[in-house]
């Protein structure tokens, strides 16, 4: 079993280090600093043995080359984006093995954040960077509303106890969104507290079940009446299918 470890990073961003406990060794997923993540290896007594990234933003990439400097190992990203420090490029449908950490983990093309996004999903665990966010999703500034929409329902066909583990602490105002589309949602409400909880704990609020992202997540819920209504009221006119739905509770929570 992989340790899954945070390193807090710039305002709300987590890098995550897969650790393989017998023998030290870990993959570091989108080091967007580099500093935190040597303070941590150092602390810890941890060996990088991969760089795994899922996107081009400087937040998720920014600490890669001063990793490289310590650490000669491989780095995978996504082939469909411009990101000099990849030396094995990824796309929809690959599989990679991690020796080190005897692990697998299956690549999926999301794109809607940007174009090129991808994610890993293994061992139980989905590390899907800035697109689905603990009940929330990430904005769409390379793609449309219709790419992130579908790429948020095939995440959904994972099993509902994927550990979902993504790229910020933005769980608290999203839920804050959540419950202004859905005030009526009891699920939403019982998450805003125990999220709540282990903020005030400094505790990290992720990673979360698929399963309770589909109970509380909007941008998962835009074929549910009460979203759809919401969204109607919000827009001021019907709308008719799912993409519209998806489209008008993104650009509300854009300006929330």
């Amino acid at each position: 079993m992989l340790e899954i470890k945070p390193v807090a990073a710039f305002r709300d961003n987590y890098i995550w280090l897969l650790i393989n406990p017998g023998n030290r060794r870990v993959a570091i997923v989108d080091p967007g600093d580099a500093v935190p993540v040597l303070a941590a290896l150092q602390a810890s007594g941890l060996q990088p043995c991969a760089i795994l990234l899922t996107h081009h933003h400087s937040d998720h990439v920014g600490g890669v080359a001063g990793l490289l400097e310590q650490f000669a190992v491989p780095v995978y990203g996504p082939a469909a984006e411009s990101i000099p420090s990849v030396s094995i490029g990824l796309q929809d449908g690959n599989h990679i093995h991690i020796e080190a950490l005897a692990a697998d983990f299956q690549i999926l093309a999301i794109p809607g954040h940007t174009r090129g996004h991808i994610a890993y999903q293994g061992q139980g665990m989905l590390f899907c960077g800035d697109t689905l966010f603990m009940a929330g999703c990430g904005r769409l500034f390379e793609g449309t509303a219709q790419q992130m929409l579908a790429s948020l329902d095939r995440l959904c066909e994972l099993p509902d106890n994927t550990l979902v583990y993504c790229g910020h602490e933005y769980t608290l105002v999203n839920l804050r969104f959540a419950a202004t589309v859905e005030p009526e949602n009891a699920d939403i409400q019982a998450r805003t507290q125990a999220s709540t909880a282990r903020r005030a704990r400094e505790e990290p609020t992720i990673p979360a079940t698929l399963a309770l992202e589909k109970l509380t997540n909007p941008f998962l819920r835009a074929r549910v009446p009460a979203v759809q209504a919401a969204a109607a009221k919000h827009a001021g006119r019907d709308l008719r299918d799912a993409v519209s739905v998806f489209a008008e509770i993104r650009a509300w929570k854009d300006n929330f």
